[in-house]
């Protein structure tokens, strides 16, 4: 089950687990809409592997499965 984090990695700004704007690659590092499409050109810094829009979990299930809490960072 994807963890859903609640943040861009790059630049820290929040991602609700129902927003169109956080990117993930297959490692589930997350990023913003604006850096992912930005300086990050697509591709993730940490693994090189593609970005693309992050699946948003059914209001029902999220409830039961809530997003992660922990935020990441790599500056």
């Amino acid at each position: 089950m994807l963890q859903l984090r609640p943040n861009c990695e790059r630049c820290d700004c929040d991602l609700a687990a129902d927003s169109r704007d956080a990117l993930i690659c297959s490692f589930e590092c997350t990023f913003c809409r604006a850096c992912a499409q930005g300086s990050l050109q697509g591709a993730c810094p940490n693994c090189g592997g593609e970005l693309l829009q992050r699946p948003r979990r059914p209001a029902g299930k999220l409830a039961q499965y809530p997003a992660s809490t922990e935020r990441v960072t790599k500056p």
